[in-house]
């Protein structure tokens, strides 16, 4: 019987009518007992009762600090129990902390005791990181005095049954399955037969006649025989449970196990591939990637991993620009797609142009919106403290814009940043913010700055190292551009020589060529004191015998990079020529371990005096600090030295 429409603003956009179904509630994604709820014809949408009755604004215990707020979009996972949020959800936006409606309603308790199972009290874990959340059988919990964590339906029963020494299982008819508890069988793989993940300490079934073993996840919960999903495949999967090679049609990489197949037209996919996202954004491309299932592309190249793609197998591809292709795992790996499906979500639109031209030689800047700025082909001057804003470096013979009204400029090229962008080292879009006066640490170069910055969280990166991108050509390597490929490795940087993590890599076999960020965006043409003509960075070079750096008068090491004079004549290091204060503007005050300092230029005639190293400040900039009389400091270490750090 049908009655007037319920209005359920915060759940729904359409007028919805009371209802009994035994479907699962699209608000929650469980079947409940008690089946009443509301739906929408139109949209086909059913919530249950006592998920239509949300309230906006709720406290809960697993997140004491904030208030949630009731949300109605995809692309989250729960924080608490790890499942794929289907449609409503709670969320706490200051924390990015998200728990679905069914955990709001019945949180898991914070301590249980197994002692059946096991000897020590469990405590629920509530960060992600700490366990796998692709499991589909409970909360996780961990043992804190035995290091180990367990799924809750995998060890604990509330009722105080016991898990059976031998079950049934659909998939494995020919023999009951036994329990087991602790390490797998030494003959078998130590890998559950229908999912293939490790099998660790924990309790699982086993066959030892036909070397079958189940995780308790998959005993539980195990896969759907069969499954019907359009934007999967057009036929209906049929789960086959056996050990069979086979490639994945989605991500193309070969299996071992239990793949789902079409008997219809050969299609053959890895469990997980179903839940491959339709439309992603991932950090190594402007625009959106979206899942198809052949790529269809010749001679093309992963813009992940750079290898060679094979196009009769799925992958993502840009709608845009028509050569872009990625793996299906590339593309979803967790240092390149931030986790959020974006089906259904409109494309942000918002003008990320750093600038409004007024005419053909002005601007105005959005970080300078007081005055106008006016263009100059190029710096006829080597002045120390004409210096752009943006990178804090001088402006030295580059077109740049210049305020008509004070001392502000910004190179030309660092006027075109724009206001927000991608980058290869996180994984949600950054915005040009400037500092305001404070410093910060760019996580890629670990240089001090109070220039511009790309920040997103707690991620920042100065604005030379945040506009490289994919493919990166620098002039030390100019025949092969290079890639940031993420490796477990460090590798040992051709300018420095130090070994990093992050480094920007040459994908051409053989070639071995690496850098850092700090070594790839240090500035090609320097002014220096020591030197009346202009010096330039020097790409290292073989040579005996011995150098020696005319302002620390120590020897140089020639495989490194150096500066050198215009006769090649000098080697000079890096680091002398630029200290470890070039990345903040002279004349500003900055604060750090908690003192205050004006940045000076180290250009007069008798050089400041360091308080620490009981030397004159040979470095281009130092700090001075503010309340005290000729108390300066010249390098990092210094700074730590002086405050006993």
């Amino acid at each position: 019987m049908e009655s007037e429409g319920v209005s359920l603003p915060l759940i729904h956009e359409h007028p919805m009518t009371p209802w009994n179904d035994l479907r699962k509630g699209d608000c929650c994604g469980r079947f409940k007992a008690i089946s009443d709820g509301y739906y929408c014809k139109i949209c086909d949408f059913f919530v249950h009762q006592k998920c239509g009755e949300s309230s906006e604004y709720i406290k809960h215990p697993s997140h004491s600090i904030h208030p949630l707020q009731l949300r109605s979009n995809r692309g989250h996972n729960c924080n608490l129990c790890g499942k794929y949020i289907v449609n409503l959800f709670y969320r706490c936006e200051i924390c990015d902390f998200d728990v679905d409606l069914y955990c709001t309603k019945y949180p898991p308790p914070e301590v249980i005791d197994i002692s059946e199972t096991h000897h020590h009290k469990l405590t629920l874990i509530k960060k992600r990181s700490e366990f796998d959340y692709e499991a589909k059988c409970g909360f996780p919990y961990k043992c804190h005095e035995c290091d180990l964590a367990f799924h809750v339906d995998c060890v604990w029963n509330p009722s105080k049954e016991k898990h059976p020494s031998e079950v049934n299982h659909s998939y494995h008819p020919l023999h009951p399955l036994k329990l087991h508890v602790g390490q797998p069988p030494f003959y078998s793989d130590g890998t559950c037969r229908l999912c293939s993940r490790k099998i660790y300490d924990r309790l699982f079934y086993h066959c030892s006649a036909c070397n079958f073993s189940l995780d308790m996840r998959c005993v539980l919960n195990p896969p759907p025989q069969s499954v019907m999903d359009l934007k999967v495949h057009d036929h209906q999967l049929i789960f086959r449970p056996r050990l069979d090679s086979f490639t994945c049609n989605a991500c193309g990489l070969s299996g071992d196990r239990s793949p789902y197949i079409c008997v219809h037209c050969d299609f053959m996919i890895h469990q997980e591939c179903l839940t491959l996202p339709r439309l992603i954004n991932i950090n190594r491309h402007d625009h959106r990637v979206s899942r198809t299932s052949v790529l269809g592309v010749v001679n093309s190249v992963c813009g992940v991993c750079r290898q060679k793609v094979d196009w009769t197998w799925g992958g993502y591809s840009c709608q845009k620009c028509p050569r872009y292709v990625v793996h299906s795992k590339c593309a979803t790996r967790d240092d390149v797609w931030n986790g959020k499906e974006l089906e259904g979500i409109p494309e942000e639109t918002e003008d990320i142009e750093p600038y409004v031209v007024i005419d053909d030689n002005t601007i105005q800047h959005f970080s300078h919106k007081e005055h106008y700025m006016r263009f100059h082909v190029n710096g006829l001057f080597w002045e120390e403290n004409k210096r752009c804003s943006a990178c804090t470096h001088p402006i030295c013979l580059q077109s740049f814009y210049g305020c008509i009204d004070c001392d502000f400029m910004l190179h030309q090229s660092c006027a075109k940043y724009p206001r927000k962008k991608w980058h290869v080292l996180h994984n949600d879009r950054l915005a040009l913010v400037t500092s305001e006066d404070g410093v910060f640490w760019c996580d890629a170069c670990v240089r001090i700055s109070n220039g511009f910055m790309y920040k997103c969280g707690e991620t920042e990166l100065d604005v030379l190292c945040g506009s490289v991108s994919e493919p990166f050509v620098h002039p030390s390597h100019p025949h092969h551009p290079l890639y940031c490929i993420p490796s477990v490795e460090e590798k040992e940087c051709n300018g420095c020589n130090n070994s990093e993590s992050r480094v920007l890599t040459c994908i051409e076999s053989g070639c071995g060529f690496f850098l850092c960020f700090n070594c790839a965006t240090l500035p090609q043409v320097v002014k220096h004191r020591v030197e009346d003509h202009p010096l330039s960075l020097c790409y290292g070079e073989k040579a005996s015998g011995k150098y020696w750096c005319d302002i620390c008068e120590k020897e140089t090491d020639p495989s490194k990079w150096f500066y050198t004079c215009k006769d090649h004549r000098a080697s000079l290091h890096t680091k002398c020529v630029l200290g470890d204060f070039a990345g903040l503007m002279p004349r500003s005050t900055v604060n750090t371990v908690s003192r205050s300092f004006k940045v000076v230029l180290n250009n007069s005639v008798s050089r400041p005096f360091c308080r620490v190293c009981e030397s004159h400040c040979m470095y281009p900039i130092v700090l001075k600090m503010l309340g005290i009389s000729d108390l300066y400091i010249c390098s990092f270490d210094c700074l730590r030295r002086f405050f006993g750090r």
